[in-house]
């Protein structure tokens, strides 16, 4: 009976991964608590993934690449790239996939293309080249750069951690790394000379998103006879029934931002509005208000702080995601103001205050320049629209180096597991001083860390109850008259196929046990599967909800979904080819034959 309840929790928990809806993590910690619920685990089993050394081990690199990033040691570095990706469309790709193909495969794949997003626009903006012909490569070169190591994604740490708990030893820091720069070399072999010929030539970037923005934007003049007079904005008739944005308030000669929806209207004030011209031609007979320019509010605004448009996106992580701007009381609590949405590559500009904001979402923000660093300060957003440089602090960033060097030493030449050695860099990081407390708990996706608490109960569940020893036992009947090189073909495919569908964290968690399971009925080593499935995850192309790093370039690229099928799908079809020869090459079936 628990094997069928088993069964029917996973297909419930694939269902809501690929409907979406609800967050990633969410769902996962759904799953962990019917299987509680259900009896199929206890309580101890169901949380054991909070204290699992792969979400511990997760949780310390996280501060370890943190303390790395905060000392700016790699901001150093941007002018020089932008100096040198202006010369000519080609270089510039060979350096933005170099770069992110090598910092990824040490440091988290996300925070390397949130650093390399900026900037690689800058160039854009300062050369003929569209976003759209660079971004995906680098979030496709972070993929491969991040599979050649132990530490370069989490799922390499899923995997290696969750196949000790089943009697195989851990996988060595740099054990895969020949297998992975092999894939490495074809994958960017095809983006330089294949990409060029696929990607979007003439999708023109986000100016047109901004500058149609703005000419959404007018004044409108409360006159003596508005019935709106004394409402509050929330329930004004402007915005109940009109869905108009309210950017600033001129009351007086005060010009206010800082406002929310219990902020009464007053005669005579001057609002600055965004609202889409079929709504503009409707406030033409709204009585009570005119639309005009109003040169006090411009002197107003001369007057005031600096208030400036930027392009921003909700990196992955960010804790404005599954969150609408009226729940968090945006602009009251940011100061702030957020004048259009590209979510999913649609443009919003009304009801923006009820949109359930997505991690990838591109906003356009009217704010103090203070206000959006201390935003990107907090990893809320990553500001596209300008690259502003941190200024390196050596005292932080030689420790910093030092102590990420030491972490990667110390694993990859057996002095320690990889949980103790990131265990003590991450407290290294604190002592030194590199990072405060609360900032080492701020570098911390806790989305990632609860999501892979949660997937880890599906594991758990199918070797309690047997689940992956009879699906292991079906897929070896079915594939039995084929050698192990079919076998492992089909095992990739199928996971790169489950992970488009649901995650990358999630398939590894189911695949593992399966795999185990049936290289033991097959008498062969389980290392090659292992390698299959940590690959198979990582290297998914398709869809830009596939990895994070997709999701976060969707938007500032200004693709379309189709894109990433016509560039991806050709990449992920000739890296399974390639995997299914390359890894047995590696990681032989029986290596003491």
């Amino acid at each position: 009976m628990d094997l069928i309840i088993t069964f029917a929790i996973i297909l419930v928990g694939v269902f809501l991964f690929v409907k979406d809806y609800f967050s990633i993590d969410t769902t996962s910690i759904l799953i962990m608590a019917m299987f509680i619920v259900a009896g199929v685990l206890s309580p101890e089993e169901g949380f054991s993934g909070f204290n699992h050394p792969a979400t511990i081990t997760l949780g310390c690199i996280f501060v370890v690449s943190g303390g790395i990033f905060s000392s700016g040691i790699l901001d150093g570095l941007s002018y020089k790239i932008i100096k040198l990706a202006k010369i000519h469309y080609s270089i510039a790709l060979i350096i933005f996939c170099s770069i992110s193909g090598v910092f990824s495969a040490f440091i988290n794949d996300t925070a390397v293309v949130a650093l390399l997003l900026p900037i690689a626009l800058t160039v854009c903006r300062e050369t003929k080249i569209t976003p759209s012909m660079l971004l995906m490569p680098i979030s496709f070169a972070a993929l491969f750069g991040g599979t050649c190591t132990l530490i370069g994604t989490s799922t390499n740490i899923l995997v290696s951690s969750y196949a000790k708990k089943y009697g195989v030893d851990e996988f060595g820091m740099f054990e895969f790394s020949g297998a992975a720069l092999c894939l490495l070399a074809i994958g960017f072999a095809y983006i330089f000379i294949i990409g060029p010929l696929l990607l979007p030539k003439n999708r023109g970037g986000n100016e047109a998103f901004t500058r149609k923005a703005e000419t959404y934007i007018t004044e409108l003049y409360v006159e003596k006879d508005c019935r709106d007079i004394g409402n509050f904005i929330g329930k004004s008739k402007l915005v109940a029934s009109y869905n108009v944005n309210i950017l600033s308030i001129l009351r007086g000669d005060k010009l206010k931002h800082n406002f929310n929806y219990d902020t009464k209207i007053l005669e005579g004030d001057i609002l600055k509005i965004i609202a889409p011209p079929e709504t503009m031609s409707r406030l033409l007979d709204l009585e009570g208000y005119s639309i005009k320019g109003s040169n006090r509010m411009k002197a107003a605004e001369d007057k005031s702080k600096s208030f400036n448009l930027y392009e921003v996106i909700i990196p992955f992580g960010s804790s404005l995601s599954e969150s609408s701007l009226k729940v968090i009381n945006f602009r009251r609590q940011y100061n702030a103001s957020v004048i259009a949405i590209r979510q999913r590559g649609e443009i919003k500009y009304e009801k923006l205050a009820h949109i359930s904001l997505k991690e990838g979402d591109m906003l356009l923000m009217l704010g103090q320049p203070e206000e959006i660093d201390n935003l990107e300060d907090q990893n809320l957003i990553v500001r596209l629209s300008e690259f502003v440089q941190k200024k390196t602090n050596y005292k932080k960033a030689i420790p910093a180096i030092l102590i990420g060097v030491g972490v990667v030493l110390a694993a990859s030449l057996n002095f320690t597991s990889i949980l103790i050695s990131a265990m003590v860099g991450a407290l290294l990081m604190i002592l030194t001083g590199v990072l405060k407390p609360i900032e080492a708990y701020k570098t911390v996706e806790w989305k990632v860390i609860f999501m892979m608490a949660g997937v880890l109960s599906m594991g758990t569940a199918l070797e309690k109850t047997g689940g992956a020893t009879l699906i292991a036992q079906n897929i070896q009947e079915t594939l039995g008259q084929y050698n192990a090189y079919i076998t492992l073909s089909v095992i990739y495919l199928a996971t790169v196929i489950f992970t488009n569908l649901i995650s990358s964290k999630a398939t590894a968690a189911l695949m593992v046990p399966i795999v185990i399971s049936l290289a033991h009925g097959m008498q062969i080593s389980e290392r090659p599967f292992l390698v299959a499935v940590m690959f198979a995850c990582s290297l998914t192309f398709m869809t830009p909800m596939s990895y994070p790093t997709n999701t976060m370039v969707y938007a500032p690229g200004n693709y379309q979904f189709s894109d990433f099928l016509k560039m991806g799908t050709p990449l992920n079809i000739l890296i399974w080819i390639a995997a299914s020869f390359i890894i047995p090459y590696f990681f032989p079936f029986n290596p003491s034959g």
